[in-house]
């Protein structure tokens, strides 16, 4: 799919209110594809951390991006997940599938103790309308780590977040400040800016929009 950068923003927002993730790589290769198969997983499968931590290992392998440092799984849970602590009744999305895949548990109200202390401590996917305060919250954190990308004064920027990236080109592509646009891709090497069509998108077209304006 090809987008304008106008359109890009919009997208996300369809994307991360969606039902069910949008089709996976064949391989999880950078944070975004690493969030999306959580995402796929855990509807599925609400689960502990070590149940999560047990399969997500076997994604991460070769075919993970050179410069796209890797995220640690609990920060990724913590930012794009909520997990039951056990208090209040049993979300509905915990309740079903244990109801659907443990006998012992069907037919339990969502406040019994016994489906609380299966669900306790497993993480899931928010609704759709606590996801949007979710993204909110994480949106800000990558707006705050984009300027210290902004801030740095190497040559080339060795390893990053591409969900920084994004996020911090969007916000200044939204606001028309090209230059920032363009000051931070040139601090990433030219494959991985080639490599990712939504960055390509933004340098390309804030170059055009820089020239225009000359």
């Amino acid at each position: 799919m090809i987008f304008l950068p106008e359109q890009v923003a919009e997208y996300d927002r369809k994307r991360a209110q969606a039902t069910q993730a949008p089709q996976l790589e064949m391989f999880v290769s950078d944070e975004r594809s690493a969030i999306d198969w959580l995402c796929d997983f855990l509807k599925k499968r609400p689960s502990t951390y070590a149940e999560v931590h047990s399969e997500f290992i076997r994604q991460i392998g070769a075919g993970w991006r050179k410069h796209e440092s890797k995220p640690e799984l609990s920060d990724l849970l913590e930012d794009n997940f909520f997990k039951y602590d056990g208090n209040g009744d049993v979300p509905s999305q915990i309740h079903s599938y244990l109801s659907t895949n443990h006998k012992d548990l069907r037919g339990l109200e969502k406040n019994d103790p016994n489906l609380i202390a299966k669900a306790k401590d497993r993480w899931y996917v928010p609704d759709p309308n606590k996801a949007q305060d979710l993204e909110k919250k994480r949106e800000k954190a990558l707006l705050k780590e984009f300027q210290t990308y902004l801030a740095f004064t190497g040559r080339r920027l060795k390893e990053f977040r591409l969900e920084v990236l994004r996020a911090g080109f969007k916000e200044a592509w939204a606001s028309k400040d090209y230059a920032t646009i363009i000051k931070v891709a040139q601090k990433i090497p030219d494959a991985a800016l080639q490599e990712d069509e939504k960055l390509l998108l933004w340098y390309d077209q804030a170059l055009t929009r820089t020239e225009a304006d000359s």
